[in-house]
């Protein structure tokens, strides 16, 4: 009998336990009880009110005049007039000089504005030495100045043929948008103070081989720039696809899993403990859904986790050559008719990317999204560096040791259960350099992210291998 009463029991408590579990009777909303474990469930960091104020500054009707001015040039194919004060690549690039200078005089001197540039010799479908210049408003970060983060645009432009320099090539959506993104943030961040630097940049040559990107990434590595985060915005204006469907409130992410600076034996390293899906680009992803997917930008980031060989490719590219975490934001449902072509009407459907086929409104919850994860990241600590994961020891729990940083004020260890995608769980472990928790490593994956004064927390930390 007392058999049957204790079953009961521990039945009943079970149940009592499972009930209270958040989203009990959702199944979209439960929670996985495998593995059981220490801490609170994750609750993504909101956007504080200096943030929530400035992203209800971007505006889509200054959205829709940057791109509309762009299109105005008829064309902005790299190997276009660099001259001609009305036309090409070189009149686009002084304009957008010249507006990026009206955004700095608003800074008090924190954004300066320089426009870079070197002849690329002729190379595939650059036909002959070519003047590749970016545009790049920096604004200085007030705590941290030397940890940086980018966002990007292309400014070039193309139509069928990409070696095209003459017949119009408007780059509405490829890519007026995504240097709308980068304008209109610079705009709205010049009269405030990042804690790290933040650089606004419009980039030419993408089209022939990012050649405007790799110039960019290359001088920052070789200037030994601590480059945490590079945000890159390509075809991200129309929210309608090419069957007419319309998906206004979502931004695909591309993240590469596995870096392409990696060795063989690093590779090996990361197999070996199922870290494919750990890699620091990763980790910027999941940072940017998480504080990214809110009402304050009306936008679901949708993180793509395909194999690296069907990553969409861009200007990202480039900083993830050199070894900086990088990621590239396009629209979820696109139009090829829209991108790539020859302006013209064939059997009644037009073609050519175009001011009409753009959505502002969608174009600036884009910027809204670029806007909160860039201001987070360089509110927060760096993200911790060192961390190791002890394995010496046979056991249950789990050690955790990085390198402090005198900016943090405390940090967190995040965890989530192996097939998970995002961090699912946090434990607060205050201002330390190692932790102990009591979970076992081979049901888990570990990160641990640094917390500032001010709330804001970086991205987590893998372990080092």
């Amino acid at each position: 009998m007392r058999l049957l009463q204790n079953t009961f029991v521990g039945l009943w408590l079970a149940s009592s336990v499972f009930a209270q579990l958040p989203g009990n009777g959702d199944p979209s909303l439960e929670v996985a009880d495998w593995p059981p474990g220490p801490g609170s469930l994750l609750v993504p960091q909101q956007p504080d009110a200096e943030l929530t104020a400035m992203m209800s500054q971007v505006d889509p009707a200054r959205v829709q005049a940057i791109i509309t001015k762009l299109v105005s040039f008829g064309t902005r194919n790299t190997m276009s007039s660099q001259t001609d004060p009305n036309r090409g690549i070189g009149a686009a690039r002084d304009w957008i000089a010249a507006q990026m200078r009206t955004f700095a005089a608003t800074s008090e001197g924190r954004m300066t504005v320089d426009t870079p540039s070197y002849i690329q010799a002729a190379k595939g479908s650059i036909l002959f030495p070519t003047n590749i210049s970016n545009v790049v408003a920096t604004l200085k970060g007030s705590i941290d100045p030397t940890r940086i983060y980018v966002v990007s645009g292309h400014y070039d432009s193309r139509n069928s043929n990409v070696s095209d320099f003459t017949n119009d090539a408007p780059g509405a959506n490829d890519d007026g948008s995504g240097v709308a993104v980068a304008m209109e943030l610079a705009r709205v961040m010049a009269t405030h103070k990042p804690g790290a630097t933040i650089m606004f940049a419009a980039v030419a040559g993408e089209e022939q081989s990012l050649f405007g990107s790799a110039f960019m990434a290359s001088t920052l590595a070789s200037d030994g720039a601590n480059v945490e985060g590079m945000l890159n915005n390509d075809i991200v204006g129309s929210s309608t696809g090419d069957d007419g469907t319309k998906d206004p409130f979502t931004i695909r992410m591309f993240a590469q899993g596995i870096p392409p600076t990696e060795t063989l034996a690093q590779i090996q390293s990361r197999v070996s403990i199922g870290a494919e899906n750990d890699s620091p680009i990763r980790q910027l992803g999941r940072f940017v859904v998480e504080v990214a997917s809110n009402p304050v930008t009306q936008m679901n980031v949708q993180m793509e986790y395909r194999p690296d060989r069907y990553l969409r490719g861009g200007d990202h590219e480039s900083f993830l050559a050199h070894g900086y975490p990088a990621v590239r934001f396009t629209e979820p449902r696109e139009n090829f008719a829209h991108q790539h072509q020859n302006v013209r009407v064939q059997n009644g459907v037009q073609f050519g990317d175009l001011v009409e086929f753009c959505d502002f409104d969608f174009n600036a919850r884009v910027a809204r999204v670029n806007g909160v994860a860039l201001w987070s990241l360089a509110q927060a600590p760096g993200t911790p560096r060192g961390l190791t994961l002890d394995t010496s020891m046979l056991t249950n729990n789990s050690t955790l040791k990085w390198t402090p940083d005198p900016l943090a004020a405390s940090y967190e260890v995040v965890w989530r259960a192996s097939e998970d995608t995002m961090w699912t769980h946090v434990i607060p472990v205050g201002n330390v350099s190692s932790a102990t928790i009591l979970l076992s490593k081979d049901n888990v994956q570990f990160g641990v992210r640094a917390v500032g004064a001010n709330g804001f927390k970086s991205p987590a930390a893998f372990q080092a291998f």
